[in-house]
């Protein structure tokens, strides 16, 4: 299903030099073309698929208010995204990692959910070979890694103002720095714990198995069954419904998922966003430090992969061909 796109606002950061940092506006919005129209399919379509984390604005958030002023009153919503990119620009401009970008403002409808998506877009160089097969430098967005965005459910935020879960945001690859700064423009604080609620679903799980008495493979089915729900949700862009993985798995004694993650106490929401870290560990173990990182499928612990806790010793039996091969070239060479 497509976006019906309303509309849309571009301005750019600059960065000039290492303390300046410049706004460059645009005079109107962005004409909906073929082109704008795919460029917001594909950022919601990547944005979507992320694990984000949820917030909602802060009282007193100047953004918010101009926004409520912007919808209450139909005001200029290219005006609005101007003033935003100028706030925008003050609040980077404090962090001395600081970098130039596209500013996009977004507003947009989907599946009958109106949002603002408001994201900072880094450009990449390329090349490219034209008609006549000489080679270019060409400049695109590159909304594949793009790591400052957020997204407003206004249908939420408007209908539901009590909600703590109609701001979603990235993180962000450079660590929570890059949220900080995001967090402070848009005046808001997280809501919902994600990580939280996906770890609260990790262990309902396993004691979900427990209480069962389910022999290990089959408690890594209920796993792998788990993990497959959970990340098609993730990939399409859609919550955790926990009625909808309750029907996923075969009853186990006289209850339920869904009864069982509600009387054990557990404090899940009935929907969520999936956390694609947390996730992994219902079929992956994973950890690095100290010089080593391992990463190995849960179900060959105890088969091929054994942990001594007395000791804090891990013993692998039968290693992977590639490393292997690079052992005994390394120790073949030092006798």
């Amino acid at each position: 299903m497509s976006l019906d796109i309303d509309q849309i606002a571009l301005h750019q950061l600059v960065k000039r030099d290492e303390q300046t940092l410049d706004v460059v506006l645009r005079d109107s919005l962005l004409p909906t073309n073929a082109a704008v129209e795919e460029m917001m399919a594909e950022l919601h379509r990547v944005y979507s698929a992320k694990s984000k984390a949820l917030g909602l604005f802060n009282e007193g958030s100047e953004l918010a208010e101009a926004l409520r002023t912007c919808r209450k009153v139909d005001k200029d919503f290219l005006a609005f995204s101007r003033a935003a990119t100028g706030r925008l620009r003050d609040e980077l401009a404090k962090y001395p990692f600081a970098e130039g970008g596209v500013v996009l403002f977004g507003q947009y409808r989907y599946l009958a959910v109106e949002y603002l998506l408001i994201a900072v877009l880094n450009s990449r160089n390329s090349m490219r070979v034209n008609e006549e097969l000489d080679i270019n430098t060409t400049h695109y967005l590159d909304i594949n890694n793009a790591d400052i965005v957020a997204r407003i459910d206004l249908t939420e935020w408007e209908t539901n103002p009590e909600s703590t879960r109609y701001l979603t945001f990235l993180r962000g690859r450079v660590g929570r720095k890059v949220a900080d700064f995001f967090m402070d423009f848009l005046a808001a604080s997280e809501g919902l714990d994600t990580k939280a609620q996906n770890r609260g679903l990790l262990q309902a799980v396993d004691d979900y198995c427990a209480d069962a008495q389910l022999d290990k493979n089959e408690r890594q089915s209920v796993r792998q069954q788990v993990y497959s729900y959970c990340n098609e949700q993730l990939q399409a862009g859609e919550e955790i419904e926990l009625q909808a993985l309750s029907q996923e798995l075969s009853p186990v004694g006289e209850k339920d998922f869904m009864q069982f993650s509600s009387e054990q106490g557990y404090e899940l929401e009935e929907s969520f966003p999936a956390d694609r870290g947390t996730l992994r560990q219902l079929t992956k173990f994973a950890g690095s430090g100290g010089g080593i990182s391992l990463n190995f499928d849960a179900m060959l612990l105890g088969e091929r992969i054994f942990w001594d806790a007395a000791t804090d010793t891990l013993t692998i039996r039968g290693t992977p061909p590639n490393l292997r091969d690079q052992l005994q070239r390394r120790t073949g060479s030092g006798k």
